[in-house]
């Protein structure tokens, strides 16, 4: 039975916008697509406040970390000018496949379901790299990096299409990812995440008009798998790529 949840964590709250630290493994909102869930942070969140919320915009169900609502329509409104003007930074961590280069611009058009080609742009800087005694293929040791990513674009599943693009998947993505190392991190570990986490927002407040970083902790699970990978993830560098 998955486990029922009641409240979920609030990391800023005023007059006008809440943000909460996403769980893995559930949806922003009630979807067709998902049937099989009864659990969605716009209902949970009303309900814990007691008020209509909007989702300013959208985090993949697998993905956790910082979710952004506004508390009125008029607030989403300004709130969404921001997104479509390139005005938001969003920063994200992964851990995926391989040793990834110091930094790298995924310049790479991602297709829509509809057929529609849209424009897509990525910016990461690796943090760390690891080489664990965990075979699952021919080589006796795996590798493993610790990844910082700058959407500048916001299409669908950008970041985990990106980099299975540049051959080093995140950990945990089905369908894009390296099935192999999914069924070994599930199998060894029991891990049924996958290891993604918007880390921080930044954006205008649309009232007091002051710059605002709102950041979130990563999950107990990327945490866990962290230790496992011997990453450090309390060291994390300051990205300076994309401003």
């Amino acid at each position: 039975m998955p486990e029922i949840i009641s409240t979920l964590p609030i990391l800023y709250q005023d007059e006008y916008l809440v943000a909460i630290n996403k769980p893995h493994g559930m949806l922003v909102h009630r979807t067709q697509l998902a049937a099989d869930s009864d659990q969605f942070a716009v209902q949970i969140l009303r309900d814990q406040l007691g008020q209509r919320v909007y989702p300013v915009h959208r985090l993949d169900r697998k993905t956790s970390g910082v979710l952004l609502f506004a508390l009125s329509e008029e607030i989403n409104s300004l709130m969404q000018q921001q997104f479509q003007n390139g005005l938001v930074k969003k920063t994200y961590q992964a851990i995926v496949r391989g040793f990834t280069p110091d930094s790298c611009e995924i310049d790479y058009p991602l297709k829509r379901d509809d057929g529609t080609v849209q424009e897509a742009f990525t910016a990461f800087k690796t943090l760390q790299r690891t080489e664990v005694p965990f075979q699952t293929g021919a080589h006796p040791t795996s590798r493993y990096s610790l990844v910082e990513l700058k959407p500048t674009t916001g299409r669908m599943h950008q970041l985990r299409k990106h980099m299975a693009h540049i051959m080093h998947p995140i950990i945990g993505d089905r369908p894009h990812g390296c099935n192999k190392q999914n069924r070994f991190f599930k199998e060894k570990f029991g891990m049924e995440t996958m290891l993604l986490h918007a880390m921080d927002i930044q954006f205008n407040h649309p009232v007091v008009n002051s710059v605002m970083e709102i950041r979130g902790e990563v999950s107990p699970e990327f945490g866990r798998m962290s230790d496992v990978l011997k990453l450090d993830i309390s060291s994390r560098e300051q990205f300076n790529g994309l401003n």
